[in-house]
């Protein structure tokens, strides 16, 4: 059988994220979430997640900041040699500037000093995965792997760089063939150590104009793999907050809100021919 987690990614960017998944995780309809550590509204979700056990929430290690005027800077106290940052001390937009810049012993610092910060505002940590997948680069996947076996949790991985859906990020037609050398070494290592690895990560289509209608029965009603993974991102209307935060592709994370939150959704999803799991489901 098919076995599918439903998930929520940019957990933290903004109210509204954290909103869509709290309430999307009490109906049933998001399986699992993760949260951006550095984001102007990580201390919400952390008092939330913290008091909540039925919320499954991983970290998305992030090292980028893309949106145009609404962006942070890194956790861990690092300087500019680090790479990490750009000339105005705030993370890379993109996935190719940070692989370009950045030290992976650096990369490494970052990201543990996310996961410790979440653990410290007690959140139960079920897993890492990747803001727009900047963990998978060949620089430092292996590093992705060997934290999540040190902190005991299983980290999202596929084996090869076509079946992650958020790949476009990770390296250009170029440098795939190293990247996907990359991820395989890394996913073997994963697997070896217990960790589930993935045959397939959907991704929300960001590329939606507004007037053409989402197809979610399409993208999920016909899928034989055994583990797949969605890597979706719901977002709650209003406030001007995402509407401003990222004013052309904002109609996608609503309008999956607004879908997701439907009892015609929920009947449909559940019926199926896949098991729904959360991350801790499958540590």
């Amino acid at each position: 059988m098919t076995r599918l987690v439903i998930h929520a990614d940019d957990v933290g960017m903004c109210h509204g994220a954290n909103r869509a998944y709290v309430e999307l995780s009490h109906f049933g309809t998001i399986t699992s979430g993760s949260v951006m550590v550095p984001c102007p509204w990580f201390s919400e979700i952390a008092e939330t997640a913290a008091s909540d056990d039925s919320l499954d929430c991983g970290i998305h290690l992030t090292l980028n900041a893309e949106k145009k005027h609404y962006r942070w800077g890194p956790v861990s106290s690092v300087g500019s040699s680090s790479g990490l940052v750009d000339e105005h001390g705030l993370l890379w937009r993109t996935v190719a500037e940070v692989r370009r810049n950045a030290n992976p012993n650096a990369v490494e610092q970052e990201w543990r000093a996310q996961i410790d910060r979440a653990l410290a505002a007690g959140i139960n940590v079920t897993h890492l995965d990747a803001h727009m997948g900047s963990a998978l680069a060949p620089e430092w996947c292996d590093r992705y792997v060997a934290v999540g076996i040190d902190y005991g949790v299983p980290v999202l991985i596929c084996d090869s760089l076509a079946a992650y859906g958020p790949n476009r990020h990770v390296a250009s037609s170029a440098e795939a063939q190293a990247a996907d050398e990359g991820i395989k070494a890394a996913a073997a290592q994963a697997r070896a150590a217990g960790m589930p690895v993935f045959d397939l990560v959907l991704e929300t289509d960001f590329s939606r104009p507004p007037q053409e209608p989402a197809d979610y029965q399409g993208m999920l009603g016909n899928l034989d793999d055994s583990l797949i993974f969605c890597a979706f991102h719901p977002n709650s209307p209003g406030g001007a907050e995402i509407e401003v935060i990222e004013p052309d592709t904002f109609h996608v994370r609503t309008d999956e809100y607004e879908l997701f939150g439907t009892a015609g959704w929920k009947e449909w999803l559940i019926g199926q021919p896949y098991e729904l799991a959360s991350m801790a489901d499958l540590a």
